[in-house]
């Protein structure tokens, strides 16, 4: 009887741990998601442009397709690969952060030069294709344009989220990598999914309303959804700038450079008037226009070098798809 006692006090000290290691995987999962927050943005507000034109009952479907990829590229290539990187080479993190945050601020500079310069309307989407008449091609190539374009999202915020992480060993690491991916990928999607087919919604109302107000109601929603496409762009082409910026002078830090991090943190204090919130706008003001600016530096280099380079080099196995 006594072993029998000895064994059920083991089994639950052995539950114990195991629920305080759930515990602890979940704020981990918590704590690093919330600072990718700014590229979350960015995912949600592009994704819905791989959608555009096609039939309705199509939308779900490729969301679907687009997410099972975003799933394949965090949790099959890029898991293994950062916490290899962890292991082995923990100081490759800084600089692929600072890879990624350029990267974003190309991304945003770009999307702001393009809306203030004359621009051929007709040149594609996202992923710079260009109109298809076969529909299936058509999605096949918004599917794969969409998953390369979440493949370096989905980089970033995996070492973002693994630069977070404090856990005692890799299996906690990689646990609440796979959750913070999970976590991530049903966030970003399912609110695409929510955003794609609301105007679905609102003409459903207008309908099958059988009151005024219900039909009213859609009107609104069909009508709403345009500008909150739109503000969706801005706030998140916004949010890459000041992620982009602020990973940057983060990371230099991290690496030996915290000159420009000191004088950001000197400015938001000097003008911050020691109201802790005056001074994150300051903050997140600086490391924004600095993001910018860095995009526009990197504009030609990424259009007329490393764009040419890529199209060379994948090209013609792209167009073999």
């Amino acid at each position: 009887m006594s072993g029998l006692l000895a064994l059920l006090d083991d089994v639950a000290g052995i539950a114990k741990v195991a629920a305080a290691s759930v515990d602890d995987i979940g704020a981990a999962a918590a704590k690093a998601g919330t600072k990718t927050a700014g590229v979350l943005i960015d995912d949600a507000a592009v994704t819905p442009k791989y959608i555009q034109g096609f039939e309705p009952k199509r939308e779900l479907p490729i969301i679907w397709r687009i997410a099972r990829g975003s799933l394949v590229n965090k949790l099959v290539f890029l898991l293994p690969a950062a916490l290899l990187m962890a292991a082995y080479a923990p100081w490759l993190v800084a600089p692929l952060l600072i890879l990624g945050g350029s990267y974003l601020c190309f991304e945003g500079a770009e999307k702001i030069v393009h809306v203030l310069m004359p621009h051929d309307e007709h040149s594609g989407g996202p992923d710079g294709s260009h109109d298809v008449g076969d529909p299936i091609h058509l999605e096949e190539q918004k599917v794969k344009g969409a998953i390369k374009t979440d493949f370096i999202l989905s980089a970033e915020i995996m070492t973002i989220a693994l630069s977070a992480i404090e856990a005692p060993n890799v299996w906690m690491q990689a646990a609440t990598l796979a959750v913070v991916g999970v976590m991530i990928t049903a966030v970003v999607y399912g609110a695409v999914a929510v955003i794609v087919k609301m105007d679905d919604v609102g003409l459903w109302l207008t309908q099958v309303g059988r009151l005024g107000t219900t039909r009213a109601l859609g009107r609104g929603i069909v009508k709403f959804m345009p500008w909150l496409l739109k503000g969706l762009m801005v706030v998140g082409t916004a949010a890459m700038l000041w992620v982009g910026g602020s990973i940057i002078v983060h990371s230099l830090a991290q690496m030996g450079w915290p000159a420009l991090e000191e004088y950001i943190h000197n400015i938001a204090v000097d003008y911050g008037n020691h109201q802790p919130g005056l001074e994150w706008i300051i903050t997140a003001a600086s490391d924004f226009v600095l993001g910018f600016l860095w995009g526009l530096v990197l504009i030609p280099l990424g259009t007329k070098i490393i764009a040419p380079l890529w199209g060379a080099m994948f090209g013609s196995a792209a167009k073999a798809h």
